[in-house]
């Protein structure tokens, strides 16, 4: 008997590229989804409930509630194993896992904290002024190994395991956030990074959660409601954003 679909619950704006990442495996398994897109700064108390350290995203359905991306997206696969997004084989799923940790690590830490957060969320919610010089120093610095990692990685041609995995999809969502910080991997130097790249935000659902987030990011945290459902999105009846942002008790939020 085949397990049916439940609409499912997604709180958190699609700017985070968490959220476009379970946004993706959620498009992928046919899963519909009712989004509230609150930005994870304005969420209410209520939210903590939720997601105790205030991250977005959070799922929630007929059986579970649930937060953290990559927790989600197993829960997905282990509910709805067809299509897969983790490698079949043991090997490359282990693989797969850890690039997926990599992406929720040590390269959100450098691209989306420390470049994203630092250029455009810092000055946007909380009027800090942008460091230029140190946004500079971690592109010149930090990034580079990373970049120089995942070309070690990445195939001549299609997907990083044959078929499209959750590192493709882990990996792919961070760099949305680092073109809208202006900053793009360096064709020239890491090619094969760069054409898996131009193939996957090519793709859907990937161009088109690019392009209404994009989207998002020119539109003020309280108004992207009403523009996400003018893009289409289905909404939430209810909201768990609030007014006035607050830092939450993890500092490294997107």
């Amino acid at each position: 008997m085949t397990d049916a679909k439940p609409t499912a619950t997604l709180i958190g704006s699609p700017v985070s590229p968490f959220v476009r990442k379970v946004l993706v495996v959620c498009a992928l398994k046919g899963i519909e989804v009712e989004i509230d897109p609150i930005v994870a700064f304005y969420a209410n108390e209520e939210f903590e409930k939720l997601s105790p350290l205030r991250r977005i995203p959070a799922y929630r359905d007929d059986r579970a509630t649930l937060c953290d991306s990559s927790i989600i997206c197993q829960y997905l696969e282990d509910r709805y194993p067809e299509p897969r997004v983790y490698p079949a084989d043991i090997t490359e799923r282990a693989e797969a896992r850890w690039l997926e940790e990599f992406a929720d690590t040590r390269m959100s830490d450098v691209c989306l904290w420390r470049i994203f957060n630092a250029a455009v969320i810092g000055p946007a919610i909380w009027n800090r002024p942008r460091d230029k010089e140190a946004i500079q120093k971690v592109i010149a610095t930090d990034l580079p190994p990373i970049m120089g990692y995942l070309e070690s990685k990445m195939p001549r041609d299609g997907y990083i395991f044959g078929t499209l995995s959750i590192a493709d999809i882990a990996l792919e969502v961070i760099f949305p956030n680092l073109s809208w910080a202006r900053v793009e991997p360096d064709a020239a130097r890491w090619p094969k990074l760069a054409a898996w790249l131009a193939r996957l935000r090519a793709q859907e659902p990937f161009a088109s959660l690019e392009r209404a987030a994009g989207a998002l990011m020119r539109i003020p945290p309280l108004e992207q409601r009403k523009a996400l459902a003018d893009l289409g999105f289905k909404l939430t009846a209810e909201t768990y954003a609030t007014p006035t942002p607050r830092p939450g008790p993890m500092t490294q939020i997107i």
